[in-house]
């Protein structure tokens, strides 16, 4: 594990990219967005690619930027909220970096997403049981990758990068 290669996971909606930058910033550190590299490879859109390649094709190519991006090490990484779903990036996870849990609740995650169209999952009639039911497939696996796990509730994004740094601090 490489406490200078910090590794962002959670919902979307729970601040991953707003944080991830902050973070980077004052880490002096490279910011990369997973969602942000594919796009940036392929040439298309996260909705693009899974309108022509369907969410399988999309995590194919999620987990083969993820395993890219942290080959090196010294940079914060934004994921999308899906890529632990794959073993492969979860293993990655572990044995590349310091991987924190950005906790986000559904209501959280419906109010900070609200006006959002580029969300593939989303784009159905019911948001609120969408993001229900994505948090009860995804929150073991967030929670059990986590080295670090951060309630962003009622939190700002400089406290949540304050309570992140504390740690690494603490860690040595």
């Amino acid at each position: 594990m490489q406490q200078n290669s910090l590794i962002l996971v959670g919902p979307m909606g729970a601040g991953k990219s707003t944080i991830g930058k902050m973070l980077a910033h004052q880490l002096n550190l490279p910011f990369l967005d997973s969602d942000k590299e594919i796009e940036q490879h392929t040439g298309a859109t996260i909705p693009l690619i899974f309108e022509i390649e369907g969410e399988a094709g999309f995590r194919d190519r999620e987990v083969a930027v993820i395993n890219e991006i942290t080959r090196s090490p010294g940079w914060v990484l934004a994921t999308g909220g899906g890529a632990i779903l794959r073993p492969e990036n979860r293993r990655l996870f572990a044995e590349r970096g310091f991987v924190v849990y950005l906790h986000a609740s559904v209501h959280q995650q419906a109010e900070r997403t609200a006006q959002d169209t580029q969300r593939p999952l989303l784009q159905t009639p019911d948001r609120i049981g969408k993001l229900r039911e994505l948090m009860a497939q995804r929150e073991p696996l967030y929670r059990s990758a986590a080295d670090l796990v951060i309630e962003t509730a009622n939190k700002t994004p400089r406290m949540v990068v304050d309570l992140i740094r504390q740690r690494l601090e603490s860690l040595g």
